[in-house]
């Protein structure tokens, strides 16, 4: 570990949902910046094509520090614990919502089962999510971070999205809600909004999102001409839980290559 330009060496991390796709780009390059890193997930098996070790795995092989706590994020208690069993590790001063699910579905389409189940996961699991985790911070006196990862349908609308972009629009406020109560305690709060990035989560491979973006097959174009990939996200992530974005809270960080602009 340690080849990162960013210091989080005598930090720990907290990622919900950290064993596969962007969760888990997140979680190696925190630990690449000598962070201590939890993924708190409901299994620690990867999804990811060629990932042959769980996350916390991977990251003790490479002689990081890292461990796996159980959690499902729809329940507040789940969370709490995750955010106690990091004391273990000296408490958490950073915190990441990451863990969510994607339905492909249109209004008329959608069932209440299906609305429940997304908004959850999305929408209770982040909420309680940051409530557990500011509420140690405070009791710690610390003057941590929480990052959620949003995205590009935080402020953007597209068909057969509504019940999955409710969630993030969701997420955006917040963001932005908890920024403003939580600034007097020191504690910031902001969120990342990546575009197409090609995970499980997409069902769509990689090279298939690639090939979209070459023929010009999406809804609208990509300026970059390319799809993104989970690392794509990492340094927008760790730049706002770093000490150079200490200035910095409230803010939604398009990771997109352009694709809200265009």
């Amino acid at each position: 570990m340690g080849s990162s330009s960013f210091d989080f060496s005598d930090e720990t991390v907290l990622i919900t949902g950290a064993s596969s796709g962007i969760g888990r780009a997140v979680a190696l390059a925190f630990a690449d910046a000598d962070a201590t890193v939890v993924n708190a997930s409901r299994r620690p098996v990867a999804k990811d094509e060629g990932a042959e070790l769980p996350t916390h795995e991977r990251i003790q092989a490479d002689r990081g520090e890292a461990a796996f706590v159980e959690t499902d994020v729809r329940y507040p208690d789940q969370l709490r614990e995750a955010v106690e069993f990091c004391h273990e590790y000296g408490g958490v001063d950073i915190y990441v919502n990451n863990a969510g699910i994607h339905i492909i579905d249109s209004l008329l389409d959608i069932t209440e089962d299906q609305f429940n189940r997304i908004h959850e996961i999305n929408v209770k699991g982040y909420f309680f999510g940051t409530q557990a985790a500011a509420q140690d911070m405070i009791d710690r006196g610390v003057e941590g971070n929480i990052v959620n990862m949003a995205s590009v349908s935080s402020t953007m609308a597209k068909p057969e999205q509504i019940a999955y972009e409710s969630t993030k629009g969701a997420i955006r406020m917040i963001t932005l809600s908890s920024a403003i109560e939580l600034a007097e305690e020191g504690i910031r709060v902001n969120a990342i909004a990546p575009g197409r990035i090609a995970t499980e989560f997409t069902e769509m491979s990689a090279q298939e999102m690639r090939d979209s973006v070459t023929e010009g097959d999406l809804m609208k174009p990509i300026p970059l001409r390319r799809s993104g990939v989970p690392d794509d996200v990492t340094g927008a992530t760790l730049f706002i839980a770093s000490e150079d974005a200490s200035y910095v809270t409230g803010e939604l960080f398009y990771v997109d290559g352009g694709f809200q602009i265009a």
